[in-house]
């Protein structure tokens, strides 16, 4: 898909969403780099799409690191920026020794009504991995182990 789309520039893709979402709908990204999307990231590229076309901000937690003998469980609890506000970590890239994940917040597309809410989201893995985990978020990037 970068072929046909400079996915780095912002305003390329908000211009091109429309032909972008039918690409990821149908036979994009091919399997030499990286495969088709989940359903659930196409989804969250529809509603970008279709809402306010809004950039993704790096949410702010604390972090925990929990490992028993068979799985591991990184833990980021923190406070949304708005009412209405998600959540998650995503994991953004991988090296022999080390995996960095990113804590990111998608805002409402329109403004909800209420507190922000409290957040805890994990992502667990093999104990068997080893290397060591980086989280980035609005802080900078901090080693979890």
């Amino acid at each position: 898909m970068s072929d046909a789309f400079d996915l780095w520039d912002y305003d390329a893709v908000v211009a091109q969403a429309d032909d972008i979402l039918g690409r990821l709908k149908s036979n994009m990204p091919p399997g030499s780099h990286g495969g088709l999307w989940p359903e659930e990231w196409i989804e969250l590229f529809t509603r970008w799409k279709d809402g306010a076309r809004k950039r993704l901000e790096l949410g702010a937690a604390t972090y925990t690191f929990d490992q028993t003998a068979t799985s591991v469980t990184i833990k980021a609890a923190g406070t949304l920026p708005a009412a209405g506000s998600k959540a998650w970590l995503q994991l953004d890239s991988e090296t022999d020794t080390a995996k960095t994940y990113v804590l990111y917040v998608e805002q409402p597309d329109a403004p909800v009504a209420g507190t922000p809410a409290a957040f805890n989201v994990k992502e667990r893995y093999s104990a068997t991995d080893t290397r060591s985990v980086f989280v980035r978020d609005a802080t900078g990037v901090q080693q979890l182990h």
